[in-house]
């Protein structure tokens, strides 16, 4: 990784130039740097979680003015592919996504995007709140994929940015209990201040032995969504929600899943949920304070990469 010089961006007909508040690192940008990431092209400007104010106009622009402070959905579907037309474009066969694929992202000081990817910021949003709500929006798709019923006990494997985003989505959905799990006991006060009713190193200490009704890893350890599994109650439901490495392998007992009629789902990116999202960051029921931990420099964008893989704090954002 380097920070260099490249020619700032000239919007197309149809598109804005944005100048980043902020981006936030996440997971799948380590996963991006390692390599491990399916149809990344390199060289790429990283960055998906930002948001920031227009500062020029493609001709053809109307709904948007210099000036606006946007955040960006990141996802950019084909619209002709079998999964767009059947209304899941997040499974696109030509998927992509600014700073993930082959489209430059939002850790630099200008980003050309579509007209259609701006989303204007409600007024009394802080503006470095506008990189999370691409987290939030994965979260609430992955929500909207687990439908579930007032009053269901919920248990979450992680308490990072999204397992507290998961947490303050779950206990605002009218769960019957919100419980987290985490192996850093640093960040379950965190996840009690998100609202969880139960907070522990393992669910083991939690002592329900007839299980969650829900169950959501937000670690992508495959360790983690074993034992995940194995707290699913019967006719229960287990979303995996963190991105694991695309060759690790988990086990699972596929005489349970049949005998207490489990379900298990995944929930990828981006789906109809990136405007609900700025609506539902705009209430403050996601407390950014509290998940914004760390602000640095673009010249500081290995060290952010390098606190990011120890763990320190929550979410770092990058500030071009």
């Amino acid at each position: 990784m380097s920070v260099e010089r490249l020619d700032d961006p000239a919007p197309a007909p149809d598109e804005v130039v944005v100048a980043p508040d902020g981006c936030g690192i996440c997971g799948t940008d380590i996963h991006i740097i390692d390599g491990e990431f399916l149809g990344t092209k390199f060289p790429i400007v990283p960055g998906h979680e930002f948001s920031g104010e227009v500062v020029a106009l493609g001709r053809d622009v109307r709904g948007l003015r210099v000036g606006d402070v946007v955040a960006v959905e990141p996802s950019i579907f084909c619209g002709h592919c079998h999964y767009c037309r059947i209304g899941r474009g997040n499974l696109c066969e030509n998927f992509d996504s600014f700073g993930v694929i082959a489209q430059n992202g939002g850790c630099a000081e200008f980003v050309a995007i579509p007209e259609k990817h701006a989303f204007v910021m409600p007024d009394g949003i802080p503006r470095s709140w506008g990189p999370l709500i691409e987290p939030v929006s994965c979260a609430i798709h992955g929500f909207d994929r687990l439908s579930p019923r007032i009053g269901d006990h919920v248990l979450i494997y992680g308490a990072g940015t999204i397992g507290l985003i998961l947490t303050s989505l779950a206990v605002n959905r009218a769960a019957g209990s919100v419980s987290v799990v985490d192996h850093n006991p640093a960040r379950l006060a965190g996840a009690t201040a998100a609202g969880a009713d139960h907070v522990a190193l393992s669910a083991k200490e939690l002592d329900r032995p007839a299980g969650w009704e829900i169950v959501i890893d937000a670690t992508g350890s495959p360790p983690a969504q074993e034992d995940a599994l194995r707290h699913v109650r019967r006719g229960g439901t287990f979303l995996v929600f963190g991105v694991a490495d695309k060759d690790a392998t988990a086990s699972f007992s596929p005489f349970r899943v049949y005998n207490d009629e489990l379900t298990i789902i995944g929930s990828m990116a981006i789906l109809h949920s990136f405007e609900r999202a700025r609506d539902v960051v705009a209430t403050g029921i996601i407390d950014g304070d509290a998940l914004i931990t760390d602000r640095v420099a673009l010249d500081d964008y290995n060290d952010a990469v390098a606190a990011f893989r120890r763990g320190d704090g929550l979410k770092i954002q990058v500030t071009p």
